[in-house]
C-alpha cells in the first residue's frame, strides 16, 4: 500500500500527466452526466418500462455500451456506437476503395483525412439511427402519454438533432481524451459506461444467491474467484508476446554492411492478440444485425427464426456466429495494424536480420506468417472468452446482467483499455525516472 501511494505522488509530480488525467477524468464525469440527461418532452417518471426491457439481451448490451443513455432516453442515448460502425465501414472500404487505400499510405495527412470521413460517415449514421431510436421507444414500453409533446415533427426534428449532436460531441469527448488526456477516448467512454453497471450487476447476483438461498455466499465467492481468474486469463492474452530473435551487421565507414562482424541481438516482440479488443467491438456491434433482419422479415419462417436466435445473445446460433466474427475480425485487424513488410523494410535498411531468413521480401513473408500462426490460438481465445457469459449463464446459472462481465465484450473492453491506460501512465513515469505502475523498487536517479 505504501508503495502504491508512492506511485501515486509520482504522478502527481510531474505536471503534464497530472493535468492529462485531470483533463481525462473531468471529460468522462461530463459524459456520464450527459447520459443523465433525457431529451426534452419525454416525462422521466414513465420510462420504468424502457428501463426493465434493456436490462438483458443485446439491448442490454447497447444499454451498457450507452452508460445507461439508451435506457434513459437521453441526449447520449446513441452513444459512441455510430462511431464505431463507422469507422469499422471505413476500414472495410479501405480494402477495396483505391482512394482509401492510397490515403492509409499518405501517413498523418491520410489518417486526417480519414478521420474526416468517418466523422462525416458518423453523421450520418446517426440521421438514420435517431428517428429509428425514437420510434421504437413505444415498442420498448414507453407509452404515448410519456411524450408531452406528442410525436409529431415538433417533438421529432428538435430530439434527432439533439441525439445526432450527442454522439458527435461524445465523438469530440473521445478524441479530445486521446489528444489532451491519457488513453484511447473512445474505449475509455465505452469503459466507464460499462463500469457504470458492474455495481448494480452485482447485487442483483448478490441478492438472487442469498435471499432465495440459491448457492448462499459460498457460490457468490466462487463466482468471484472465477472472476479473477478470467481477467487473469485475459490480462495474460493481451499481453502475451512472441519473440522473433533479430541480428544487426555493422556497418562500414561507408556505410555498407559488414555480415561478417554480427552486432548485438535484438527481440521483435509479435503479440499473441496484436489487434487487443478492436475484434470484440467490431463483432459486436455487427451482431445487431441478424435480430434486426429477423425483425424486418417476420413474415416468413426465416425471419422469425433469426429473429428469435439472434435476440438472445446467450443462445447457440448468437455466439458461433459472434465467435465467427471476432476470429475474422482478428485476423483482419491484425493484417492492417502489423505491417510486417514495413517491418522488414526498416529492418533491412538499419543492417538487421531475422537469423537464417533473408533480409527484405523473404522476412516480411517469414513475419507475415509467425503472425498467422500466433494470431489463430490468439483469436480462438479471444472468441471463447467472448462467449463466456453465455457459458456461466448455462452450466452456473448466474444473473444475465453479472454474467456479461465474464469476459465478453464488457470484461475485455475493461481490461484492456486499463492496460492500455496503465502503460501510458508508466511511460510517463519512466521517462522521468520514476518507477512506473508495473515494476516495482524505489525511485531511480536520472
Amino acid at each position: 500500500m505504501k508503495k502504491f501511494l508512492e506511485i501515486l505522488s509520482n504522478i502527481w509530480k510531474i505536471d503534464e500527466l497530472k493535468s492529462r488525467i485531470v483533463l481525462t477524468l473531468s471529460l468522462l464525469l461530463v459524459y456520464r452526466f450527459g447520459a443523465q440527461i433525457v431529451l426534452p418532452g419525454i416525462d422521466t417518471a414513465q420510462l420504468a418500462q424502457l428501463n426493465s426491457n434493456t436490462d438483458s439481451g443485446i439491448l442490454g448490451i447497447l444499454n451498457a455500451f450507452t452508460g445507461g443513455a439508451f435506457a434513459n432516453a437521453s441526449v447520449f442515448a446513441l452513444g459512441i456506437m455510430p462511431y464505431i460502425s463507422a469507422s469499422i465501414v471505413v476500414q472495410l472500404m479501405g480494402i477495396a476503395v483505391p482512394y482509401l487505400q492510397k490515403l492509409q499510405k499518405e501517413g498523418e495527412s491520410g489518417r486526417r483525412t480519414l478521420n474526416q470521413i468517418t466523422r462525416w460517415l458518423t453523421i450520418a449514421i446517426c440521421i438514420v439511427q435517431a428517428p429509428a431510436y425514437l420510434y421504437s421507444l413505444g415498442a420498448l414500453g414507453v407509452p404515448d402519454s410519456a411524450f408531452v409533446l406528442g410525436k409529431g415533427i415538433d417533438f421529432m426534428i428538435p430530439s434527432v438533432i439533439i441525439l445526432v449532436t450527442g454522439t458527435v460531441f461524445a465523438m469530440w469527448l473521445g478524441e479530445k481524451i486521446t489528444d489532451k488526456g491519457i488513453g484511447n477516448g473512445i474505449s475509455l467512454l465505452i469503459m466507464v459506461g460499462i463500469i457504470a453497471n458492474l455495481p448494480q450487476a452485482f447485487v442483483q447476483e448478490f441478492i438472487s444467491r442469498t435471499a432465495t438461498s440459491n448457492g448462499g455466499l459460498m457460490l457468490v465467492l466462487v463466482e468471484l474467484i472465477l472472476w479473477f481468474l478470467v481477467i487473469l486469463g485475459a490480462i495474460l492474452m493481451i499481453m502475451a508476446t512472441r519473440q522473433i530473435p533479430v541480428q544487426y551487421a555493422r556497418r562500414t565507414a561507408t556505410g555498407t554492411v559488414d555480415n561478417s562482424a554480427m552486432g548485438t541481438r535484438q527481440y521483435i516482440p509479435l503479440k499473441l492478440n496484436a489487434s487487443g479488443v478492436m475484434p470484440i467491438i467490431f463483432a459486436q456491434a455487427l451482431m445487431f444485425a441478424p435480430g434486426l433482419l429477423g425483425r424486418s422479415f417476420n413474415q416468413n419462417a426465416v425471419g422469425q427464426w433469426m429473429e428469435v436466435q439472434f435476440q438472445d445473445i446467450f443462445g447457440l446460433w448468437y455466439n458461433l456466429l459472434f465467435a465467427f466474427l471476432i476470429i475474422v475480425f482478428t485476423y483482419f485487424y491484425t493484417a492492417i495494424t502489423v505491417p510486417t513488410n514495413k517491418m522488414a523494410d526498416d529492418l533491412k535498411r538499419s543492417g538487421g536480420f531475422v537469423p537464417g531468413v533473408r533480409p527484405g521480401e523473404e522476412t516480411g513473408e517469414f513475419l507475415d506468417k509467425i503472425m498467422s500462426l500466433i494470431t489463430l490460438p490468439g483469436s480462438i481465445f479471444l472468441a471463447l472468452l467472448a462467449i463466456l457469459p453465455a457459458l456461466v449463464v448455462k452450466l452456473l446459472d448466474v444473473q444475465p446482467g453479472w454474467a456479461l462481465f465474464y469476459g465478453g465484450t464488457s470484461l475485455l473492453i475493461l481490461v484492456g483499455v486499463a492496460i492500455d491506460t496503465v502503460q501510458q501512465v508508466n511511460a510517463y513515469l519512466l521517462n522521468r525516472h520514476y518507477d512506473g505502475l508495473m515494476k516495482s523498487g524505489k525511485n531511480r536517479k536520472g
